[in-house]
């Protein structure tokens, strides 16, 4: 059976494969499809912590200020 999907392997200590089935079993959901949607939870955070970065780059920049309808004449 082909799939579009790339397979990942990871081996994972027995704490995280006892959390992983515990957090699958509590949501009726397969341990992969659990692991995944935390995998994408945490790439969002990533994401997040890289915006935050950039826009307190942006915030503590000493370049001119304007307010907001003069920046949109």
């Amino acid at each position: 059976m082909t799939t579009t999907k790339q397979r990942i392997n990871i081996t994972a200590d027995s704490y995280v494969q006892k959390s992983l089935k515990f957090l699958a079993k509590r949501d009726k959901m397969p341990v992969s499809a659990k692991a995944l949607g935390l995998l994408r939870l945490a790439l969002e955070l990533e994401e997040d912590m890289i915006w935050a970065k950039i826009a307190d780059e942006r915030v503590s920049d000493k370049g001119p200020v304007f307010d907001h309808e003069s920046a949109w004449k």
